[in-house]
């Protein structure tokens, strides 16, 4: 696995960002970009479980929420890939990778700092898909900020 980094500078307070990230309604949105129909199956709370799984082709990763801080870092340990929307394993891509977002604010601007394991293989998709996923949540967020 490659690690691969990602940031996106957010005229908005970490909140709005943090909100912009993880709210189901959001989430679906800009997840979307990545891998149609993803939402998230499971609390996001240190220790827990979360799956993140795809409506569409039914494939999924199973991930431990290692590291949460509320508006500013959530570290996510994959430990299974999966199939058939998290009912059974398949071949490790995935597993084993860190992804990890970080939100700094200054001012009442928030950086929003991705770094996340890649499988070689995936690595030009991510490269291509994950700038217009932080495009979206950078949108929602300032929209959500004016509103």
């Amino acid at each position: 696995m490659k690690t691969l980094t990602f940031s996106i500078t957010i005229s908005a307070p970490k909140e709005t960002v943090w909100a912009a990230l993880w709210q189901e309604d959001s989430f679906r949105v800009w997840a979307n970009f990545i891998d149609e129909g993803t939402y998230i199956k499971g609390g996001l709370q240190a220790g827990n479980e979360v799956q993140f799984l795809s409506a569409v082709n039914g494939y999924g990763v199973t991930s431990l929420v290692e590291k949460l801080r509320q508006n500013e870092l959530l570290v996510l340990r994959h430990r299974a890939d999966t199939k058939e929307s998290g009912q059974r394993k398949r071949k490790n891509e995935w597993t084993g990778g860190l992804e990890r977002y970080t939100l700094t604010e200054n001012l009442g601007i928030t950086t929003l700092l991705v770094e996340m394991d890649t499988p070689e293989e995936l690595e030009t998709v991510f490269q291509q898909r994950f700038p217009q996923a932080l495009a979206c949540i950078k949108k929602l967020a300032e929209q959500n900020e004016s509103d």
